[in-house]
């Protein structure tokens, strides 16, 4: 099964992010049922305020976080979405099989406008570029959150308007929606997310990580007193790292009391450090090494793009692309 995923270079990664998305990632590359392309959605997220320079750095630091977290490119086609073209002239072809009332029921279009987004072409057409990511590849599976389930029956929809012209050149993916998945909360209690500058960020310095984790909120009970780990923050991202012996030696000492709040985000800290040890190490290996990323990008962009060629010049034959 043919599996495709392209994340934006948003931000830091952080706990949501590897938890949610990538840990599952690569699980799925490890699979030997499935073929995995990952790329790095540069050209998605021109749609936000990332510009110039911070784009830039953002899409090499994201590509250095994927590779020091376990995306294997011996395994998986890993590219930057710029380094394969194919896909910006197809999208153009599927505009032309793109009713506008589609893309104006665009759940997510309506959301981002909302938030105060400028209404422009690129935020419109937004779903078009996913689904000529996504048909171009002939993906099988799309993995996604909730709120990008539409996007993938969008691409499902002109993958069918256009095989009822033309017979069954591309093919149907469906949304694949993890639902073991649980949100993983932020500092603060609400969702993990760079948007409410509530992240604990997995590639930080060894102060800022205690900073964010130190942040965390907690109630007011005195330090003797038992503690109760069911509604605690600390304790949910804690047992992210775990195993079920784990958990139950950290219930067991929030039940005993005498261990302040302070105890246990010191604990979650050290949990954090060990379990991202090496791929910290492997992180700040990457970050000094472009040359070296910059290599494998472009390895998996030429393996990208051997793919998209046939399957773009059948296309463009078939539109009349003289």
């Amino acid at each position: 099964m043919r599996v495709l995923t392209g994340l934006q270079p948003s931000g830091k990664l952080h706990l949501g992010n590897y938890f949610s998305s990538i840990l599952p990632m690569i699980k799925a590359q490890n699979e030997s049922d499935n073929e995995m392309f990952i790329f790095i959605a540069n050209y998605h997220a021109m749609t936000s305020a990332n510009a110039g320079q911070m784009l830039k750095n953002q899409t090499f630091e994201l590509a250095c976080g994927f590779l020091a977290l376990g995306i294997d490119p011996q395994i998986s086609t890993f590219w930057l979405q710029s380094d394969a073209r194919d896909v910006l002239e197809f999208y153009w072809i599927l505009s032309q099989f793109t009713p506008m009332g589609l893309l104006e029921r665009a759940h997510a279009y309506k959301d981002k406008i909302s938030k105060g987004l400028e209404a422009n072409h690129g935020l419109f057409s937004y779903p078009v570029l996913m689904a000529a990511d996504i048909l171009l590849y002939s993906a099988n599976a799309v993995p996604v959150g909730k709120d990008q389930i539409q996007h993938v029956e969008i691409a499902r929809d002109l993958a069918l308007k256009f095989n009822n012209k033309f017979g069954e050149i591309l093919t149907l993916p469906k949304a694949k929606i993890a639902d073991d998945i649980a949100i993983i909360p932020g500092t603060d209690g609400a969702k993990m997310s760079k948007s409410y500058k509530n992240t604990i960020d997995i590639f930080a310095d060894e102060k800022t990580l205690k900073k964010q984790i130190n942040a965390i909120v907690t109630n007011s009970t005195a330090i003797d007193e038992p503690k109760q780990w069911q509604n605690c923050n600390i304790y949910a991202l804690a047992k992210l790292f775990l195993d079920e012996f784990g958990q139950e030696a950290l219930k067991e000492r929030y039940e005993r009391g005498h261990e302040g709040f302070g105890h246990f985000k010191a604990y979650l800290y050290e949990l954090v450090l060990d379990y991202f040890k090496q791929a910290r190490e492997k992180y700040n290996e990457l970050i000094n090494n472009e040359k070296m990323v910059r290599e494998i990008l472009n390895d998996g962009a030429a393996k990208a793009n051997k793919i998209t060629s046939d399957k773009l010049k059948e296309i463009k034959d078939l539109m009349g692309i003289f």
